[in-house]
């Protein structure tokens, strides 16, 4: 277990993956400056449409176009601006991603949103999401898997001397194993997809991608052994969601990393930006309890925030980084 070779260093921290404000120049600046160790490709949602983790992702897609109607994405007929709009805004992030890393030559991460989530959110033309079409579910995945690994294959091409990690966010995946995804009217929701073809629709994208792939949910329930039968590296999750060890540690001793949300995403009432001290103290406190060795946990783990930033203040997004970095150095030192 031990022994495994992990696909970050020792002691490593990263951003799940959305910061505020809208200068992506700044964003790089802040993650190549503040997660050394494991930096991440930033997502700046203030942009607005396009720059969504929904729209973001679409963009990414092979032969399956999308636009936006009534505020919502929809499958479309043909590409148009909005498609051009979060195509132009992503090749401008991995213009600004080369610009500054070129000289970069460790792991680096990039995030897309997963196919269950997507098809949870992407409408048909006919109207009603793709979640309702197990067809167009397939279609939509391997679409999304294609256009994964072209994806990485990009961002390798940029960074020649780095290696690329790919998360996969889910954030909709437990709605969507128990059937709770509510039509439109409201009045019901879709059926529930089974756990077997949800984890057959991931693999499929973490299969075709053929990088380390961490899935990402940080919503109660996460399925952990689903998530362990996907050939997915690690999960990323929020440490406070987590209500039964037995699943998380049965995950890790079986080999699964551990992104572990151990900072608020937002400071507390007293205002405080939480120290590395409190954030490492986090994370201790759940190994410990899972019964684990601390030399495990500077390899198997990750620190990362609870979850994105977008809803933080630029200081206080910064500062969560830094802490979360210092306390992944400080278990090395244990």
């Amino acid at each position: 277990m031990t022994d495994q070779a992990w696909p970050w260093p020792a002691g490593a921290a990263t951003g799940i993956g959305s910061l505020p404000g809208t200068d992506i120049a700044e964003a790089q600046r802040v993650v190549l400056g503040e997660l050394p160790a494991l930096p991440h490709l930033p997502e700046l949602p203030a942009r607005g449409p396009g720059a969504d983790l929904v729209g973001r992702t679409a963009g990414l897609l092979v032969e399956l176009p999308v636009e936006l109607y009534a505020g919502r994405w929809r499958v479309a007929p043909r590409p148009g601006r909005d498609l051009r709009r979060s195509r132009d805004l992503m090749e401008r992030d991995l213009d600004q991603l080369a610009e500054q890393a070129e000289e970069y030559a460790g792991p680096i991460k990039v995030q897309a949103g997963g196919p269950l989530t997507l098809a949870a959110a992407l409408e048909l033309p006919i109207g009603g999401r793709l979640l309702r079409d197990p067809g167009a579910v397939r279609d939509l995945t391997g679409s999304l898997a294609e256009g994964l690994r072209a994806h990485v294959a990009a961002v390798a091409r940029r960074l020649p001397r780095a290696s690329v990690l790919l998360q996969l966010d889910e954030p909709s995946l437990p709605t969507v194993l128990a059937g709770r995804v509510p039509t439109e009217s409201g009045l019901g929701a879709y059926r529930a997809v089974e756990s077997a073809d949800a984890a057959a629709l991931l693999r499929t994208v973490v299969e075709a991608v053929g990088v380390p792939t961490v899935v990402h949910c940080c919503a109660p329930e996460v399925p952990l052994e689903l998530i362990r039968s996907t050939g997915a590296t690690a999960v990323a999750l929020d440490l406070d969601l987590v209500t039964d060890l037995d699943p998380l540690g049965e995950a890790i001793d079986a080999g699964l990393g551990l992104l572990a949300g151990a900072a608020p995403t937002r400071p507390p009432s007293a205002g405080a930006v939480p120290t590395s001290a409190q954030v490492a103290d986090r994370v201790r406190q759940l190994w410990d309890r899972l019964g684990f060795p601390r030399r495990q946990l500077a390899e198997q783990v990750v620190v990362t925030p609870a979850c994105g930033l977008a809803g933080a203040t630029p200081q206080y997004a910064r500062a969560v980084l830094a802490a979360c970095r210092d306390a992944g150095r400080r278990f090395t030192e244990d």
